[in-house]
Order: C-alpha cells, then structure tokens, then sequence
C-alpha cells in the first residue's frame, strides 16, 4: 500500500481537534487531501469486504463543505473505523508482541465501556490514542507550603485533614458540597468541591466522604490558586489521602504535570488519562524510523520515550524534549513529502519555452523605469526555467514595492 497510514490518521485527528472546520493545510484542504488519498488507492490493493465502503467514503470527501458539522464528525469517525479495518486486515503483528495496531477494547485497564467512549473522539487503536496529544499541560509537580501561596499558580499542597464538612447546598437539593480545611506546618487553606447530581445528595455518600478525609488525615491538594473573600483556595482542586507523611503521591492529576486532552459531549479528561496510561507500557521500545546517528546530529530523544513523556512527563525538561522530537517529526516528514512530489514533478515531461520575443522587449521600453538587479536576475531565472523540458515550480517572493508584480507580468 502507498497509503501514509500515520499522516492519514494525524489529519483526521487534528480536524477533530478543530471541531470539524476543514482546516487549511500547507498545500490542500482536509477534504481535499483525504479525497485524493483515497481515490488514487487501487481498488485491487484493499480487500474485497471494504472496496465499496472506501469508494463511498472517498467520495463523501468530495461534498464535505456542504455537510454540517455533525455529519463532518460522523463522516470522520466512519473513515477512521474503515482505516482501522483495512490495515487491521493488511498487517499482521508479531506474535505474543504489543503493536499500535492493537483495538483499545482489547487492552488491559480500558475495556468495552471506555473503549466505546473513546470512540466518540474517533480513537480506536493504540496509534490512534498515542498520537492524540494534549493540547496543553498544567504543571501541579512543583509542591509549595500553604503559608507561601501566590494566586495564579497552579500547585500542589500536602498536609492534615483540620474539619471535613459535606453537606447538601441549602439553595440547590442537588448540589452537594465537600469542605475541607487543610493545614502543614506554615498555614491552613479551606477547600471546597461542588459535585451536582441526586447520588452525592444522598446522606451514605456524604458520611463515606467525612470518613475518607477525617481529622488527622493526610492529604494532598492540587489546583489553580485563587483568591476569594475567604481568603486564597484551590479552584477544583483534585484530592488524594496519603498513607503518610512524605508518601508517593499515586495520582495521574495530583503532583505531576497534567495533560489536558480535546474532549467531546459523554468523555470525561479521566477516561482519557486513564487509558493512555494503559497504554503507555505498549509503546515502550517501538522502532524508531529515525536512525540513532541522525538522531544524536539533532539532540532528538528516541521516539518511544517522546510519544510516553508528550503524555505525562516527568517534568518541564523532560516535556520540552518530547515536543523537539515530535515536531522535529512533523517537519522532517513534511520535507520529505515536498521533496518526493518534487522528484515526481521534475519526473513529468513538460513543454521547453522560448520566452525571448518582441512582447518583453516591448514591455521594457514602455516601462517607465529600469528593472533593479534583484528584479533582472530574478526574471533571468525564471526565463530559464521555461526553456527547461521540466515544469516550473517556483514562488517569488519579497517585501512590499519589491516588485514582484511586474516580475510576474514579464513572466
């Protein structure tokens, strides 16, 4: 197959990230460089039972600006499933070996319920959920004293349980609140949480949550610090009670620095995080198509630790990194296809041109100046590219009033 599986499903991926607006890429549309894709695929390459669906979805592609945005989405959820069932049938993985081709349904930790939601978001393999990267992180690794709190830092506190109180909303039956005031050695901070819904209303579920955060309790808080008439607070902050004082915190949010994913209507940010951490020991040791000497030449880390530390990093250093290796990707890839369709084009036989005539000597002497040395030696190039037997792919460019419109007259 000549089929780009990874850029295929990248650019079905970040139109789902942009909500469906049929993004504007370097060279085509969204609809325009998946209809291609697909059209130009021989038929007699894909197997028997998807032949039919590929042709419809391909010319689906062609009509995509007259579709809504829920039949764009339906449209791009269906060519990722037909993706996923063609190369699902085109490749075979190695036996008793994890591969990216791997259905999430089937991984350990996601199950069908996850896996269904999941779908929603057009993820159905591995690949498909590694290589949907968060769209930013919030940093709560960095572990500050209650008494030394700046609001508009996001952070992580540790200390005692002082008061729990949770109680049904006095104005709303079906908000339910958790109050917590958490005190360490330099100052205490009050803690609220706001959980709406009929079952946290319910007098079992309120006095399991007294016992959970009871007084001596040691606990750990992350948030966004914010200033309020109380005084300063964690907005939303993400809890988790510790065994003891200087224990491990064994959280995918609290303590660490936090992806925060593209979602959609019925997927939570924890149904996310949950199943990329199931699969981030499936990506450990994956080839890397970049050789290690080109590698070392780039400072690039290698590809399984990128696509593992783009999700949770360890830290900023180690965020940094993973994001040089993957964009070092994007690029490194998109000047490979650049210069493949360039040898395609200088492959093509085209018409050689004799551009000297009486029209441009005419033109010269009816301008009302005289070209500069940039213009002259620009307008030589591109005369000499027409006299070539290969077509001419060539962009002038220059600032405002360099002239590159009488150039593009002469030519």
């Amino acid at each position: 197959m000549s089929l780009d599986w990874p850029r295929l499903q990248r650019a079905l991926a970040i139109e789902t990230e942009r909500g469906f607006c049929n993004l504007q890429g370097n060279t085509y549309r969204f609809n325009e460089y998946l209809h291609e894709a697909l059209t130009q695929t021989p038929l007699q390459q894909l197997p028997l039972s998807v032949r039919d669906r590929w042709q419809e979805t391909a010319a689906a592609y062609a009509h995509y600006n007259d579709l809504s945005p829920s039949q764009r989405r339906h449209l791009v959820v269906q060519t990722r499933q037909l993706l996923y069932d063609v190369h699902r049938q085109l490749t075979s993985p190695p036996p008793r070996s994890p591969s990216l081709n791997q259905a999430l349904k089937t991984v350990k930790g996601i199950g069908d319920r996850s896996a269904a939601k999941l779908e929603k978001l057009g993820l159905y393999t591995v690949a498909d959920l590694i290589y949907y990267f968060p769209r930013e992180h919030i940093d709560y690794a960095r572990q500050v004293p209650i008494g030394q709190l700046q609001a508009g830092e996001t952070v992580t506190v540790v200390g005692k349980v002082r008061r729990c109180n949770c109680f049904t909303s006095p104005r709303n039956a079906k908000l339910t609140i958790l109050e917590i005031i958490l005190q360490d050695s330099s100052g205490q901070i009050r803690l609220s949480r706001f959980y709406a819904g009929a079952r946290y209303a319910q007098r079992a579920w309120q006095e399991q949550q007294k016992r959970l955060y009871a007084p001596q309790t040691i606990v750990a808080a992350s948030g966004l610090v914010k200033l309020t008439k109380y005084g300063l607070t964690l907005e939303e902050p993400q809890l988790e009670v510790l065994d003891r004082a200087g224990a491990e915190i064994d959280s995918l949010t609290i303590g660490r620095i936090v992806p925060v994913y593209p979602l959609t209507e019925g997927v939570s940010p924890d149904v996310i995080r949950r199943a990329v951490n199931c699969i981030l020991p499936l990506v450990q040791g994956y080839p890397d198509p970049l050789p290690q000497s080109l590698r070392q030449r780039h400072h690039l880390i290698p590809l399984d630790r990128a696509l593992q530390y783009i999700h949770f990093p360890p830290d900023q250093r180690e965020l940094s990194l993973a994001r040089r290796r993957l964009v070092f990707d994007e690029f490194f890839y998109l000047q490979l296809g650049l210069l493949q369709r360039r040898r395609q084009q200088q492959q093509q036989a085209g018409a050689p041109l004799n551009p000297q005539g009486k029209l441009i000597e005419q033109f010269y002497q009816r301008l009302p100046f005289q070209l500069t040395g940039a213009q002259q030696r620009v307008v030589a190039e591109i005369l000499a590219d027409l006299e070539r037997p290969i077509p001419m792919n060539r962009l002038v460019q220059g600032d405002v009033g360099s002239g590159k419109t009488v150039v593009a007259v002469i030519a």
